[in-house]
Parts: C-alpha cells; structure tokens; sequence
C-alpha cells in the first residue's frame, strides 16, 4: 500500500467548551475561533470601528472543535494509522473517542500520535480538541513562577510564558485578538513507511561551477528496504542512487553536479530550483515519496575588522548584495486566511519595488511554506528571527524542551529554501536586558551562570539554537538576536545590526539626518503614517469619526504617544491642516520623506567601503486596517513611502543632498552656506557609463537661477558609489532652490533626484502650473514650477508604476497605469500645498 491522506478539512463543527448550545459549523480547517465566530455571525468584525473591545471575551474562553474521522478498514500488518497536526493553536487537548492522545502547549510545533490501537475500525471514531484559554494559561504559569522577572514591550509579560505568537496579545500597530483552534492543516494518514525528512547539505566549488554534497532521508515505519534518493531539475534527472535504511531508519547518498545552475537574489541572477526527491519501497514496491526544492547558492556573512569596526553585509556566490528591503509581520490577525496568492501579491511588490530581503520577525510566526516557496521563485533574501520578541524569558526546563523541539521541527521545515540566508535568535530581547539592568557578562561563558541569572534568556539565543542550527543547519548563519553585536550595547553603531528608532521614538531626531543615525546594518527604522482614505472608510464605522484627532482613528493607531508624535514631525516640517485627506497626504509625505533620507544615505554608505550592509524599514504590512509604520496597509494599498523607497533602491540611482541645517535651534536663522554633492549609486555588477545632469531651479519662478551642469560620460563603478558633483549654495545670494538630479545610460532616463530647502513649511507651494494627462495607459505630468509629493490615488485593481512625485518645468514624468477600464474616471491626485 502507499501512503493514503485524509485530510481533516471539512465536516468539523465548534462550540464553547463548557456551553450547553449547539454545535456550529465549521467552514474548513485550517481556522481559528474568531474566523467560526464571524462566519456564525456570533461576533462582530473585530477590525472594524470599536469591535476589538467587544471580542475580547473570546480570548478568554475555552473552544472545543469536533470532526468524525472517515470510515476506514483496519491497516494491514506493519501498517499505521496517524492523526498529524501541523499546528494547534496552542493549549490543546485532542481526544479520540473520548480518550485523551496528545496534549499540547506550543502552537509553533507539528504533532503526529500513531492512532492505531486507539481506532475502532467498525464504528464512528470522533476527534474533539479543547483549547484553553492561552490568556488565562499565561497568567497562571506566570503566577506559578513569581522568581522570574517577567519584564519587556508590549501586550501582557504573561505572554513571555506561552509559546505561541506573541502578537496575539497586541503590539504597538495590532490588536488584542487571541485566537485559538486547529491553525494549520490536519490529516489521518496510513502508511506502512513514510519519508518522514528530507535534508541536503552541500558545499559549491571555490569556482562556483559544481557541488558536491549528501542526501539524506529519514524513513518511519520501514526496519529494511531501499530508498531512492534523486535530483532532478524540471523532469530532466541528473542525479539518483538506491540506498539500503540503516538501523537508525536513515539513507545517505553523496552526490556532485557539474556546471550547476546557480540561485540568485533578484536582480543579480536567475533563481533555477532543483527538486531532491526520496522514494522509499520497504518490498519493492514504492510506499512514500518526499521532495524539497533547494537551490545552490553560496551564503557569507561578512563580519571583518574594518576602518569604523567590523562589517555586516551578506556575500550571495561571491557578490556583495546591499540588503535595501522591509521587515515583515503576519499579513493577518487570523492567519488561517492568508493564501497562496495575497502572500504572492505581497512579495510581488517588493520585487517591483526593488526590495532584496525581507525581516521575519520575531513576535509573529514562522511562516507558511507558501510565504517561502515564493521568496525562492521571487529571488528575495529572507532573515529569519526565532519566534521570541521584546521580553525577558524564563528558561525553565520543561519550557526549554519545547523550544528545542519548536527550533528542531521549524529548522527542518523550512531549511532547504535558497531564499533563507540568516536566523537571528530574537527580537529586542538584549535590549529589555538592557532597559531593565539584567544581568549579561558577555565574557562569561559559563552557562549554568546564564541559566542561574535574572537573564536566563541568553541560553536559548546563545547555547540552544545555535546547537539547534549546527545539528540541523549548519550552511546558514545565525547571529544571537537583532539587534545584536558582540555582546556590545545594541545601540552601538560600529558592529552588529542596530535598530534605529531615535526618529519616530526616543530622542526624535528630524528624519533628514536619518542617514547619521545608522549602523553597520539597519534592520529596522521606521515613520508612521496614515493609510489611504479608502482603509480608513472601510473601517470607521461612524462618519461623524471621520476627521484626524477622532477617537476611532486613535484607536486605529495602537502606537505610544502616537498623536504627539505624528503632530511633531507635521509640525515641524509641514503647514499643517485639519481636513482628513490633506492630512493624510502629509503623513504619508512625512513618511516619504523619512525613509527617502534613510535609504539614500545608507545605500552611499555602502559604496564607501560597506559602512552599511543593508537597511530594512519596519515594516512592509500590516494585520488589520490601522496607522502604523508600514509602507503598504492591510488591503495592500501602497502608501507614498513605497515609491520613494523604490526610487532610492533602483539598480541605478543618482541621489542630490545639501548639508541639514537644523532650523529649529538658533531662533531659527538660516545657514549663510550649505555645501551639497551629488552621487550615483550602483547595484549593477559591471561598470556602467551614464550622462548626469543637475539643475538649480527656483521655487517660485520655477526658472533656472543658474546654468545646468551636464556631464556627459560617467563611469559608475559597479556595487557601488560614484561621486559625481559637489559644490555650495550661498543661501544670501541666492534664492531658495530644487536641485534636480537626472542620469540616463544608453539614452534611457533611468533615475531622478531632487533637493528641496528644508522645512518644507517654511517655502511657498502656491500656483505650480500642475498638468495630469490621462490617456492609453499612461499618466503625463508636468510643472511650471517645483512641485513636491504629487500622489495618486490608490484604486481598487489600478496599478501605477510611480507615484509620490517631485516634479519640475522641463521634465514631464510618464506614469504607466495598469488596470485603469478606457471610460473610467481619472485616478484623483493631489501635491503639497494644493488648494
């Protein structure tokens, strides 16, 4: 017999634990609590208006789900019968025909119990799993260990003691939603052998022309017999051998490819994929057949001694790649409902975005193996984070042998993705080590001494998972935590990844010296903004609730100090205004704004001898329609900051800045001078020759104040930053002025640039001339005078190639619109101080 698949999707039904009411239909499994309860019409849209308030209830309720199992015949000798379960959300007790068979406490852990013997073969088998509270399981285990500092950011510290996502007890851009119930998929299997893991570890040649590596299976149920081991790329078969199981139940097969097709990130390479195949036959007959698709590719991480101090860049098949990108949480409150294809939308737009690597980060999930079969089709480098976030962690023994067993099954999973090329072990930890004064001596590496501290942490980021990972995957490497560096304060900007929050939090600095503020690697930063006014109809319940100080909206926007702090940057860098839209428009440029000087700054960084690897904003989306950092909102509306980013993080992009002058102090008086420079950044890895071209252009007149410059052939030294231009401008003398950058290569125009006089507030917007052309899948734009942050609208089923625009007389930008029906009214638009 081969292995046969039930799986568990339909016919279960739910009910509250203890309440004597009817069973309610599920719709299909995977699901979780609060997906039954809207689809029962028993709650109301939690995302929607005030609703998170009235569905806190479910959290602290125990579910129980039910499903009858399908008839089936007695399996034949040595055959089994198993229920698997890829995820139980997280307090669960499953019973077959009322006898309890597994009992769990992780919601990151697959579980399979061989049900064999518990099976009644001529009658009704029924499975019912009760899930506990995880709220209310927290606090007790918490309770249960008042030793143990239970210290960090963000939600209830009791969330420290579960393992399950720690999101669900809400974060500074998510709601208080704790689901619960069957998460990922269920199935009865029977089998007599089954391919229970499959690995490949490879090495590729130092000329990066073949690999040589080993194959190997794990085989359950089978004591002898053969296993095929293959590879193959398409249905061409380049590779197979036949292997007897050894005593441990394990076949090993070394194999070598020659002239082996190598993965790439994208926009450096192709990303062919191979498929290693195990096929088990314990009589000769084949019982199970297992793959991964890997791809061969080279992983460095760069940590070497340099001028400032130690580098932090990844080497991808002996390319430096500079990691421009975003950091990601789960797309959904309830990620039951996230698909193949709103995963494949999401990472669409990094690639179009020019975005390289994506941050799974530490409070969320490990993620579906849509999520990184598409990053591997996509060419899009992905880091890792161990699922600890924000918290000091206790390191009990029982609760230690559940991450083990968390990083073991995960590691085996997900390992074989070409995509993947780091795991960090947490998110923040070393900081609330830092924030509340724990205990970490970095020099003492004994680790009964962590274990015995008010830090027990440490353990599992510095001991544990790297155990776990040089057991299971010893070709990616692991860095402790993020940020982290050398046991050194995480704020140190020499070594390490930092996160860099003194724009927006702590010290909120102005975002144009954004690009000061940065380490050796960025991985996160960020600027809040509002999303389109479509999101925000969509969930404001109340009309009257439509302005931007109202209590709705507030509650839309999960961020400390939130309203002070957008109103600072507004403030400081806009005439503001009261009307909703104009509001929004100017988050959304303030967002614009600060991630452009970020990215900017950094990317020529790196083309100074690597000073900065890479720089990932926080965050790319968000789990609920809401005002957070994120650059896309939850119905993957894209916010201006995701173009200006795409500009900055083109394969060819020249960058204008002047010298910040901060008009703030000094009773505001301007700077008699300011120097400025002109550069190209290159992420091509061969020379590339271009024709520059700067401008001085008035804000006013809209006429040029002095004579372009024009550079006819510049030679754009590859991976890296030309400079091209520098010169002053004699604030006195002269009036306020754009610097308008242009570079064409082989006659393509291929990337602009503008500087503006800084604040904004302080420079007039009135009358700029503006003309939107709409016609055969193309927007023209064009200007009498400067004309900043020029936005479309972000309708439903319309893409454009560009928005967010700085535009100026004698340069029409040509929009591509796709999507747009011929009779279709115009996309709206609006600029900086439009009337």
């Amino acid at each position: 017999m081969s292995i046969a698949l039930h799986e568990l999707t339909k016919g279960w039904s739910f009910k509250q634990t203890s309440s004597e009411e009817d069973w309610l239909p599920v719709a299909r499994v995977p699901t979780n609590v609060h997906l039954d309860l809207l689809a029962n019409e028993k709650i109301e849209d939690p995302f929607l208006g005030f609703n998170e308030l009235k569905c806190e209830w479910v959290g602290e309720t125990s579910w129980t789900y039910r499903t009858k199992l399908p008839n089936m015949e007695k399996p034949g000798r040595k055959a089994k019968a198993v229920l698997a379960f890829d995820g139980l959300d997280t307090f669960a007790t499953v019973k077959l025909n009322g006898k309890v068979i597994l009992q769990t406490s992780n919601q990151f852990i697959p579980y399979r119990v061989d049900v064999t013997k518990d099976l009644e073969y001529d009658s009704e088998n029924v499975v019912e799993i009760d899930f506990e509270s995880a709220f209310i399981k927290a606090r007790e285990i918490k309770a249960a260990h008042p030793e143990h500092k239970w210290l960090g950011f963000n939600g209830d510290m009791a969330r420290l003691a579960v393992r399950k996502a720690q999101y669900h007890w809400g974060w500074d851009w998510g709601p208080v939603l704790c689901p619960c119930g069957p998460w990922r998929p269920a199935r009865l299997e029977v089998y007599k052998a089954r391919v229970a893991d499959l690995r490949v570890d490879y090495e590729l040649s130092r000329d990066l022309k073949s690999v040589k590596g080993v194959i190997t299976a794990t085989i359950e149920g089978a004591s002898s017999g053969t296993v095929t081991l293959a590879i193959q790329r398409a249905t061409n078969r380049i590779f197979s051998r036949t292997i007897e199981v050894d005593s441990n139940g394990l076949a090993r097969a070394n194999f070598e490819l020659n002239n082996v097709q190598l993965w790439y990130p994208h926009g450096y390479g192709g990303q062919p994929m191979y498929d290693a195949i195990a096929t088990v036959s314990p009589d000769d007959k084949a019982y199970d057949t297992n793959y991964r698709r890997v791809g061969f590719r080279k992983v460095e991480l760069i940590q070497q001694p340099d001028s400032i101090g130690k580098t932090f860049y990844f080497r991808i098949n002996n390319v430096d790649v500079f990691c421009g990108g975003s950091d990601w949480i789960p797309a959904d409150s309830f990620t039951p409902r996230v698909h193949a294809e709103r995963y494949r939308k999401w990472l669409q737009m990094m690639v179009d975005g020019y975005q390289v690597m994506i941050r799974i980060w530490g409070g969320g999930i490990y993620e579906e193996d849509d999520f990184y079969d598409l990053c591997d089709e996509f060419g899009i480098l992905v880091w890792q984070d161990f699922m600890f976030g924000c918290g000091n962690y206790p390191a009990f023994p029982e609760f230690l042998e559940s991450i083990k067993e968390e990083a073991v099954s995960n590691l085996r999973r997900i390992r074989h993705h070409p995509s993947i090329v780091i795991f960090a072990g947490n998110n923040e930890d070393y900081q609330v080590q830092e924030s509340f004064q724990l205990t970490y001596k970095y020099d003492d590496k004994n680790t009964d001494n962590w274990l015995a501290s008010d830090f027990p942490a440490r353990y599992i980021y510095e001991k544990l998972l790297p155990d776990a990972m040089e057991a299971e995957c010893p070709h990616i490497p692991y860095h402790p935590g993020s940020p982290w560096g050398d046991g050194l304060i995480t704020s140190n900007s020499k070594v390490g990844d930092m996160h860099q929050w003194n724009v927006w939090h702590g010290t909120q600095e102005k975002y144009q010296i954004f690009d000061t503020l940065g380490g050796r690697f960025n991985s996160e930063f960020g600027m809040e903004a509002f999303p389109h006014i479509d999101t925000i109809k969509a969930y404001c319940t109340d009309a009257s609730q439509l302005y931007p100080q109202s209590h709705m909206l507030d509650f839309h926007n999960k961020a400390d100090g939130h309203e002070r702090r957008i109103a600072t940057y507004l403030v400081e860098n806009f005439r503001t205004v009261t009307d909703l839209e104009g509001f929004i428009h100017l988050t959304q440029l303030s967002q614009a704004e600060a991630l452009m000087f970020g990215y900017r700054g950094w990317r020529k960084q790196w083309g100074e001898e690597r000073f900065c690897g890479g720089a990932l904003v926080w965050q790319l989306n968000d789990c609920w329609p809401v005002t957070s950092w994120s650059i896309v909102d939850y119905f993957q509306r894209k916010k201006p900051a995701y173009y200006a980013m795409r500009r900055v993080l083109a394969p060819i992009a020249i960058a204008v800045k002047r010298a910040h002058h901060d008009w703030s102090v000094v009773h505001a008086r301007p700077a008699k001078k300011s120097e400025w420079e002109c550069w190209i950044a290159s992420s091509r890895t061969e020379e590339v020759t271009a024709r520059a071209e700067l401008r001085f252009i008035s804000v006013k007149t809209g006429k040029d104040i002095r004579e372009a410059t024009l550079i006819k052939s510049v030679n754009v030294v590859p991976n890296g930053t030309t400079r091209v231009l520098s010169g002053v401008i004699d604030n006195e003398a002269e009036e306020p002025h754009v610097l308008a950058a242009r570079v064409w290569v082989g006659g393509e125009l291929v990337s602009r640039d503008t500087d503006w006089p800084q604040p904004l507030k302080y420079l007039d917007f009135d009358d700029r001339g503006v003309t939107v052309k709409q016609e055969d899948g193309e927007i023209t734009v064009t200007a009498k005078r400067p004309t900043k942050g020029l936005v479309f609208e972000e309708r439903e089923g319309v893409l454009v190639d560009d928005s967010a625009l700085d535009v100026v007389p004698g340069d029409p930008h040509i929009v591509k619109v796709k999507g747009l029906e011929e009779k279709a009214e115009p996309l709206k638009w609006r600029y900086l101080g439009m009337k």
